[in-house]
């Protein structure tokens, strides 16, 4: 999958992650990205930094008439980022209601295997592609204080084994990205762990793309989580839990 020239639709652009792949795709030469996020304001806000390239779309993930408007809308697209994800920070047991977790699973999971599904016909007109799914170290080590967040990752990381066996007929690449530690909102209550920027984990990921792997570590936090899941993955879970970094040399 080459970048230098590519169409590519980043869910969640606005901001994050997300804004990070914006910035490297139009660094590595992309000719068009679809900045889409759930208010069309703030999309358009964020495409209004390159109007030649940029183009800002409304898009929520867990609404199937707006997946399948995007992928009306985005025809051209060769590169698909899914980046838009939900962490509500409270626990499986703890938090009042289900809603915490229907929301990170609907986000994380079930809006992901959506988003491929509408654009697999895409790609496929265009040549095959790539996708590149933004997952977690949340998703190769069950940790408690996640809620619903972990177990959404785990599912995601499951879909993107199905869905790259599914669509390499067509030619259609699938990269599971494991990503540690970022400076993001999201992650703002993560102290006491060096984070990696977005544009850090964007240039990592596309990095993956280019070579065309299956699953990539995108930052050292993901590498160390998965030394030390080598290791001892019982207190890992454990370790991560109380927002210890684990490292290999513990």
């Amino acid at each position: 999958m080459k970048i230098d020239g590519c169409v590519a639709i980043v869910t969640g652009g606005n901001r994050g992650i997300g804004e990070g792949f914006v910035q490297e795709l139009l660094q590595q030469g992309a000719r068009r990205v679809y900045v889409a996020a759930r208010s069309l304001a703030d999309a358009q806000t964020a495409a209004a930094a390159d109007p030649a390239r940029l183009v800002g779309i409304a898009l929520d993930v867990t609404r199937e008439e707006q997946v399948a408007e995007a992928a009306r809308t985005c025809s051209d697209v060769d590169l698909l980022i899914n980046n838009a994800g939900a962490f509500v920070n409270v626990t499986l047991i703890g938090a009042p209601d289900l809603s915490a977790l229907r929301e990170e699973i609907e986000t994380n999971y079930i809006g992901l295997v959506s988003m491929c599904r509408a654009f697999a016909p895409v790609l496929k007109r265009n040549g095959g592609g790539a996708i590149a799914n933004v997952l977690s170290a949340g998703g190769i080590v069950a940790v408690p204080n996640m809620g619903g967040y972990s177990p959404s990752k785990f599912a995601a990381r499951a879909a993107s084994d199905c869905l790259r066996a599914e669509l390499a007929p067509q030619g259609t690449q699938v990269t599971a990205l494991i990503v540690g530690s970022v400076d993001t909102r999201m992650a703002a209550h993560v102290t006491g762990i060096v984070k990696s920027s977005p544009r850090a984990i964007a240039r990592a990921g596309l990095q993956a793309v280019k070579n065309g792997l299956n699953e990539q570590d995108t930052d050292p936090h993901a590498m160390e989580v998965r030394a030390f899941l080598a290791r001892d993955p019982y207190n890992l879970a454990r370790l991560m839990a109380r927002g210890v970094a684990p490292r290999p040399t513990e």
